[in-house]
Formats: structure tokens, C-alpha cells, sequence
């Protein structure tokens, strides 16, 4: 890269944006999705695609359950990764995300403190995909294409998520830093 080069990249990918622009562009991929999907921002339905899938090919798979997910997702059994749309974005998020910090250079391997912090984070991972399993969604979902339709249930899980998010933070302050 050339001079002129370095500066235009340092002038779009090393400082943080701000809020609004993030705002922005997550409004115009919401809008892009319900376009494109016909259906609003998503990520967890997929997680059922792939657990589904996989038991099948693993030969786990219950009786019922591929009729089971099929009917509750409406959707067909053989949605894998390239027939999938929410696939390809979750897909499309992991690589942008990793992108993005790699552009910024601000990925890190980061080494892990204890065995507090590893059983910590793994708790919290499975009680936030059994709790999107069970609600049928995720804060995605919920929060952001609620109020992008200009539902009210959107507006009052955003108010819980940032009261959660209080608690959360306090209680990891609390008992692990």
C-alpha cells in the first residue's frame, strides 16, 4: 500500500465508529434481511438446522423430532448450510466479525485467567442457547426486529435486556474480576 492508501484505510478502520453509525448500518441490514429472507433478523433457528443434521448423520436422530422442528420452523428437513439463509448470516457475522477486528488489528488470542473463567463462560453459553431454545428466539430477534416492526414487545424486552445486562455486569464484577 501507498501512502494515500494507508491513510484512507486508517481513516475507515482503525478509529471505532460510533453508535450511530452502527445504529445505521444495523438498520439497513435489517432491512436488507427482510428483503432478501422474507422473514426478520434472526440467528438461533438455525441452531435447530444444525443439531437436526447433525443427529442425522450421526444416526441420533429421535423419531418425530425431524417433523417436530420441521413444522415448528416451517421448513424443510434438508436445509443445511447452502440452502439455509440464516446459516449463510450466522456464517456471514463469524467471518464479518473476524474481519473487522483483523482490519482494525484489534484480534487477540487472549490466554484464558483460570478454570473460573472457562466454566463461567461455558455456563453462560449454554443457559443462553437453552434460553433462546426455549423462547423460540433470541435478543436478535426479539429486540431488534421487534423494533424494527414497531412492536411494543420489542421496546419492553429492550427495557429488560438493559436490566439484565445491570445485573449481569454487576454479578461478573462481582464474582469474577
Amino acid at each position: 500500500m501507498n501512502g494515500k492508501d494507508q491513510e484512507k484505510f486508517r481513516k475507515w478502520f482503525k478509529p471505532s465508529w460510533s453508535y450511530v453509525i452502527g445504529a445505521v448500518l444495523l438498520s439497513i441490514l435489517q432491512v436488507v434481511t427482510l428483503v432478501v429472507t422474507q422473514e426478520p433478523l434472526g440467528i438461533t433457528s438455525a441452531f435447530s438446522f444444525w443439531a437436526m443434521r447433525l443427529q442425522g448423520v450421526l444416526g441420533l436422530g429421535m423419531p418425530g423430532h425431524v417433523e417436530m422442528v420441521t413444522q415448528l420452523l416451517g421448513a424443510r428437513e434438508t436445509l443445511w448450510f447452502e440452502d439455509n439463509l440464516v446459516t449463510l448470516r450466522n456464517l456471514g457475522i463469524i467471518l464479518g466479525a473476524l474481519l473487522s477486528a483483523l482490519l482494525a488489528s484489534q484480534f487477540r488470542l487472549k490466554k484464558i485467567k483460570s478454570g473460573q473463567q472457562v466454566l463461567a463462560a461455558a455456563l453462560g453459553g449454554l443457559l443462553m442457547g437453552y434460553g433462546s431454545s426455549i423462547a423460540a428466539g433470541c435478543n436478535i430477534g426479539a429486540f431488534f426486529s421487534g423494533i424494527g416492526s414497531m412492536s411494543l414487545s420489542g421496546w419492553v424486552f429492550g427495557f429488560f435486556l438493559f436490566v439484565g445486562a445491570l445485573i449481569g455486569g454487576k454479578l461478573l464484577l462481582r464474582f469474577l474480576i
